[in-house]
């Protein structure tokens, strides 16, 4: 799925209109999960918390033209990336909200499929990326310590 720049920016102005509730400086958020629903027959993406109050909602048209059978697949791959940049530029670095908590994509049932991001300052989420030729050290260290 190849989304246009229009398409990617109203996804993440809606992701930031989402958090902005969690920057007004007062006093710490306890909230586990901030959950993206996209809805490809609708076009809707949702973003809602732990208690499933909508905390921001657009619709993405592109999403109703989509016809492969990789959908969750493709906005899952789309939002990780984003968040990530997102997590880069600083996005989520005033927000009052308690870590660790996860932006988590869930289906149409609210069923989790993926943890996109988490945020929190003492945990590192395992990835392909970061495992790529773990086997190898393991066996090279392995091997030196049984020499």
């Amino acid at each position: 799925m190849k989304l246009s720049q229009s398409t990617l920016s109203l996804i993440e102005e809606t992701i930031k209109k989402a958090i902005a509730k969690f920057a007004c400086g007062c006093e710490q958020t306890i909230v586990t999960d901030i959950h993206l629903q996209p809805v490809q027959s609708s076009g809707d993406l949702l973003i809602f918390d732990d208690d499933d109050n909508e905390l921001a909602h657009a619709t993405v048209e592109e999403w109703m033209t989509y016809e492969g059978d990789d959908f969750y697949e493709n906005v899952e791959r789309i939002f990780a990336n984003m968040l990530g940049n997102m997590k880069k530029e600083g996005a989520f670095d005033k927000l009052t909200i308690m870590k660790p908590y996860s932006f988590v994509l869930v289906d149409e049932e609210k069923e989790t499929i993926a943890e996109l991001l988490l945020m929190d300052d003492d945990t590192l989420m395992v990835n392909d990326e970061l495992l790529k030729g773990l086997d190898e050290e393991l066996d090279d260290f392995l091997k030196k310590l049984l020499e």
